[in-house]
């Protein structure tokens, strides 16, 4: 069993992020395995042609993906720890990925090779400016298949740290982190479980754990540098799509109104629903606005924003018809 151990200072500073570069590296390695997650089947779908052709035509970035996706030991270069909290952006998490010396890329590359379930050729690293290649592998990776559909993603990962900094506001961090990857448990008084493997502790710094989900997978991963500690886990409500069968929930609210009660299952702002409907904010507004009237959901102010959430109705009505 693998601990994370945080003293008192560590434990007030934890707080959350969002990481481009993360949620590119687990797009990549969706991408890449046979068996992705049943909610990225329609997006892998739809650009796993073009992410074969990509691969077959760079030998680098094939090397890099597939280890990355068939190994249990992720390489330090790629999995830089998130400075900028929700606003971090892909640029600076780049910059941190190009900084490394070849002989760093190496040893990291050769660290991952060893815990990878894959036989693993090595030979693609004997180039020169290997973190430079590497941050153009995950720039490339962004822009054609992350950055299309980043809007809605994003909208997804605001909405879970949203609710799980709900539910450290009311219950403190042992409920925070409680199903946020399969394993991660609080223990005793000061840590949390990451993993069942035996490798050693880590030891959170006074700066405390950043929290970061992402969206297109079901695994988790640390990140670490001397300064920083992160741990990467699959973010609630990564829009599974809604089954083909009879719907009584939309013949009784239409599909629409259906649609947003749905979403509603983890509260969101309006701006939050439009984007991962793909609807306008007018729609939304609109559903919400009936939904208010019928007690089906509630509206309370936080910051500049409404937060929607079901009221106890709401969550009869979605138990009892879906």
């Amino acid at each position: 069993m693998t601990l994370l151990r945080l003293g008192p200072a560590a434990l007030s500073r934890c707080r959350f992020a969002v990481s481009p570069l993360a949620e590119t590296l687990g797009s990549l390695v969706a991408l890449r395995r046979s068996r992705p997650e049943p909610w990225v089947a329609a997006w892998r779908a739809r650009h796993r042609p073009a992410f074969t052709r990509w691969l077959r035509g760079d030998g680098f970035a094939a090397g890099l993906v597939s280890l990355v996706a068939s190994t249990k030991w992720l390489p330090d270069v790629v999995t830089p720890p998130p400075s900028g909290g929700v606003q971090t952006r892909l640029a600076d998490e780049l910059s941190e990925v190009a900084a490394f010396a070849d002989e760093d890329v190496r040893s990291s590359m050769g660290e991952a090779a060893a815990a990878s379930w894959e036989p693993r050729d090595l030979s693609w690293l004997e180039v020169a400016g290997l973190a430079g290649r590497v941050a153009e592998v995950f720039q490339t990776g962004w822009e054609r298949f992350v950055a299309p559909d980043w809007g809605r993603r994003r909208a997804v990962l605001e909405r879970d740290i949203m609710h799980r900094a709900g539910v450290l506001a009311a219950f403190g961090w042992r409920e925070a982190v409680s199903g946020m990857t399969r394993r991660s448990v609080w223990v005793g008084d000061d840590a949390i479980r990451f993993s069942d493997q035996e490798f050693a502790d880590r030891f959170i710094a006074d700066d405390g754990l950043i929290f970061v989900p992402y969206t297109v997978g079901g695994g988790w991963w640390m990140c670490e540098r001397a300064d920083r500690f992160a741990l990467v886990y699959p973010a609630r409500g990564a829009a599974v799509e809604a089954s083909p069968r009879r719907d009584g929930l939309a013949v009784l609210l239409g599909a629409g109104r259906a649609r947003v009660v749905r979403e509603l299952a983890r509260p969101a702002t309006s701006s939050q629903l439009a984007v991962v409907l793909g609807v306008s904010l007018g729609t939304v507004s609109a559903h919400l606005g009936v939904l208010r009237e019928s007690g089906v959901v509630s509206g309370a102010r936080a910051g500049r924003g409404v937060v929607y959430r079901l009221t106890e109705r709401g969550e009869a009505l979605l138990s009892l018809l879906s």
